[in-house]
């Protein structure tokens, strides 16, 4: 006989408010607000979190958390972990999309013994990231893996 798996799911809010111009404030409860509004390119203000970098930001942490906690079941704890990542945003058949998030973590390791690990942890990373399975954008990573120097 076969065992059925419940999953759980989980509901997540944020609340948005009109400034001024293309301006607003973004807001959870329990968490600080966050300027956001229209990149540059649509008439915005530079200086403030347009909601294109939101989502590259989103694709990028996924990444990382969804590293880390594989990682972290493995047994493995990096060094220092870093990552860029690169949205494109193009016009197809007339309406502006996020086409595709390219994402390049750089994963600091003890020592060359992990190297091989943290390779298939990263492998399954696009797979179970939460984020990247949430959005119609072509997600890509591209990982490098180092050893760490060794303290002087």
């Amino acid at each position: 006989m076969e065992t059925k798996t419940t999953y759980k799911s989980f509901r997540y809010k944020a609340n948005t408010a009109w400034n001024s111009a293309r301006r607003g404030t973004l807001s959870a409860s329990g968490k600080p607000n966050i300027d956001v509004g229209s990149p540059p390119e649509f008439k915005g203000e530079p200086d403030i979190w347009a909601p294109e970098e939101l989502l590259v930001g989103s694709v990028n942490t996924c990444m990382m958390l969804t590293f880390l906690t594989l990682a972290q079941a493995k047994g493995l704890t990096p060094v220092r972990y870093e990552s860029e990542a690169e949205g494109l945003l193009e016009n197809i058949e007339g309406k502006y999309r996020i086409t595709e998030v390219m994402v390049r973590p750089r994963v600091s390791l003890k020592d060359k013994a992990e190297l091989e690990r943290a390779r298939e942890i990263m492998e399954s990373v696009e797979a179970q990231c939460f984020i990247s399975n949430s959005i119609k954008s072509k997600v890509s990573l591209a990982a490098e893996l180092v050893v760490a120097p060794s303290p002087k």
